[in-house]
């Protein structure tokens, strides 16, 4: 009777500890209706594919730096594939990462978008975040954001225009500045017609040199392309090149003349292997890459990311903004950065209406680069 007692109760405490393992677990990351398929007390587990390569100080980079902030903010389990320049190899590469057990998959870009669409389509298990393209529609599991960057680079262009006219050492009294693009493209023009309009907002009569690379990824051609602007009399050249606009802050430096960077704080970035590049380089024009791909993560693990949309990040949102570096401090005069803020507290009262290339024929954006053609 006393074995048969003891077995009874060894039966009900080990049913009922079962019960409370069962039905304790806390909710985890991944596992609410907007997150990933990581398993109860797993790490979530993010992979960042680049359609190029790091290195490039600008857009790869920064998505790269905001994947090692879901790492280490987030503690996910974390992974970045470079796919380099051979286009044909990205879509073999996002069906073989998707078929991989990763939880979220990210990449970026509007050329990369109809691929990862497809392949989040056919993944419909998996999460995907596409951290930068101008393409509205996106599957039920992927969640897309795009950058007002012709608000950003009308900001800019107010800083060259305002750069070009002032007693800044290395400014000349041409009233003229430069845009170097990597390809004459929507995505490219977006950040030039904005340029264009930030610069005429400050003068009417600024002049506007603009060259296109035809490549991200090749610095020396965005020197060749830039000596010949500043020898033409621009004295301050925007980025807008990927890693080919490089090469302009090499042509700043044989030539002394200004450049303002893109996507990243490029001035820091460059501050400490060639600060003489870096004290060149006014300003920046920002896409918050990286805090937006930690901001969606998080939305994502807590479940309140909404997928299936695409969000536009502008000043208001903390998604764009100029870099107000301790460079741009001194090298550009206070009372000109006073006026930059001024038109930056315009453009987030929305008193400042920027046109946007994306949405232009192009025989209209022809048309506003000759209007200002030197």
């Amino acid at each position: 009777m006393l074995t048969l007692l003891l077995l009874a109760v060894m039966v009900l405490v080990t049913a009922c500890g079962n019960n409370k393992s069962g039905n304790g677990n806390a909710a985890t990351p991944g596992t609410n209706a907007g997150g990933g398929n990581a398993a109860s007390g797993d790490k979530l587990k993010v992979v960042l594919l680049i359609p190029g390569t790091l290195g490039d100080k600008s857009f790869f980079d920064a998505a790269n730096n905001g994947l090692q902030k879901v790492k280490s903010e987030l503690g996910a389990e974390t992974k970045v594939v470079e796919m380099g320049a051979d286009k044909t190899k990205w879509e073999p590469t996002f069906n073989d990462i998707a078929a991989e057990d990763w939880d979220v998959v990210i990449s970026g870009g509007s050329e990369i978008t109809e691929m990862f669409n497809a392949t989040a389509e056919a993944n419909p298990d998996k999460k995907f975040i596409n951290y930068d393209t101008d393409i509205e529609e996106a599957p039920a599991n992927m969640y897309n954001m795009s950058y007002s960057t012709n608000e950003v680079s009308f900001l800019a262009g107010a800083v060259a225009a305002l750069a070009t006219q002032s007693d800044m050492p290395n400014a000349n009294k041409d009233n003229v500045i430069g845009f170097l693009g990597g390809m004459d493209i929507p995505g490219i023009n977006a950040f030039l017609v904005g340029y264009i309009q930030g610069a005429q907002y400050v003068d009417p009569d600024v002049k506007v040199a603009v060259s296109y690379a035809g490549d991200f990824v090749n610095p020396a051609k965005g020197k060749e392309l830039s000596l010949i602007q500043y020898n033409s009399g621009v004295d301050v050249i925007f980025n807008v090149a990927g890693g080919t606009g490089l090469g302009i802050f090499d042509a700043a430096k044989e030539k002394t003349k200004y450049a303002i960077g893109v996507d990243s704080d490029q001035a820091m970035l460059l501050k400490d292997t060639d600060s003489a590049k870096a004290n060149l380089i006014v300003t920046s024009a920002i896409k918050k890459i990286d805090s937006a791909i930690l901001g969606a993560v998080k939305k994502l693990q807590d479940g309140t990311l909404e997928m299936g949309k695409r969000d536009v990040l502008g000043f208001v949102e903390d998604g764009v903004g100029i870099a107000e570096n301790e460079i741009y401090k001194e090298v550009f005069p206070a009372d000109l950065q006073a006026k930059v803020e001024e038109v930056k507290q315009k453009l987030i009262n929305k008193e400042i209406k920027v046109d946007n290339a994306m949405g232009m024929e192009t025989s209209e954006v022809e048309a506003i680069r000759n209007a200002v053609k030197p």
